[in-house]
């Protein structure tokens, strides 16, 4: 059966790239103008595409697409690519957007990061903004032969494999994790609480578990702490302290670094690793959230 992609060609993409600077490291669309979300009807075919583009030097690439796409920018053209690069860097999840730009006859957004930023949250989950949308299947149009970057992306994946495991029961089904893993981004954003579709993450997943099959396929038949019956869509993990604590020592180091300053309390001043072993001891660890 086709894997359900909208039918956002990729000519269509070929031609909105080419409005572009070509110095791109990584370039990918995302959302529900590429993939299917439940809920959504026909007006899906015709929704804003969106685009991230990862970029090695900002303040070269914003220059050259200044003088591309001018009309591209708000009023902070006028101040320059340097001013726009250090926004973009210093600010928020280091992602500088422009947004509701009619693009070949399509109406996109793209937002810009610079390699070094998104290999670090890729790591390390410092916003886990870009981190996040590439936890979830995206259509990559453009990679060059980075390793470092590559790498990053693997690395990506396999965390967000390991966050979910740790909240899931031993034994739970495919359609169960990548929903965790879909969620892992939203967590604790108050948008999923107030003013936004609650139901988003579900909608996400249900019409799209063979792309997330494609994406994490590999990673769970190569992990030694799992039996992936792929046949069933089912999985069995290692629940002992001995499993929970070697995924908790392979968490991103901020979700670490945070789960310590939840669980280490005033005065003590334990480190990482000392909690982390704690924690994978409590029975609480093991016992996993599931989903109704």
């Amino acid at each position: 059966m086709a894997l359900q992609e909208l039918r956002s060609s990729a000519v269509t993409f070929r031609r909105i790239l080419a409005h572009f600077p070509e110095e791109l490291s990584l370039a990918f669309a995302y959302g529900s103008g590429v993939f299917r979300q439940a809920g959504r009807g026909a007006d899906a075919q015709d929704a804003m595409l969106d685009f991230v583009f990862t970029v090695d030097d900002p303040v070269d690439w914003h220059s050259r697409n200044l003088k591309k796409n001018w009309n591209h920018y708000s009023f902070l053209k006028v101040l320059g690519p340097k001013l726009i690069s250090t926004i973009q860097n210093d600010y928020g999840a280091g992602v500088y957007y422009n947004t509701l730009i009619m693009c070949d006859g399509r109406l996109i957004k793209y937002g810009v990061i610079s390699t070094r930023l998104l290999v670090k949250d890729l790591l390390n989950w410092n916003s886990l903004y870009i981190a996040g949308r590439l936890q979830k299947p995206v259509k990559i149009l453009a990679m060059n032969e980075n390793v470092i970057l590559r790498s990053a992306l693997d690395r990506n994946l396999t965390s967000a494999v390991t966050a979910a495991f740790l909240m899931l029961p031993e034994s739970f089904s495919e359609e169960e994790l990548f929903l965790e893993i879909a969620g892992l981004s939203y967590a604790g954003d108050f948008r999923m609480v107030i003013g936004e579709d609650k139901t988003k993450v579900l909608n996400i997943v249900k019409p799209n578990v063979a792309h997330f099959r494609e994406l994490y396929g590999s990673i769970l038949q190569e992990n030694p702490q799992v039996v992936y019956k792929a046949q069933q869509g089912r999985l069995e993990i290692d629940k002992s302290p001995e499993g929970q604590f070697t995924q908790l020592m392979t968490l991103p180091k901020t979700l670490q670094q945070r789960i310590n300053k939840i669980m280490d309390p005033p005065g003590k001043n334990r480190d990482v690793e000392e909690t982390l072993f704690q924690l994978a001891h409590d029975p609480d660890c093991g016992e996993g959230r599931g989903r109704t």
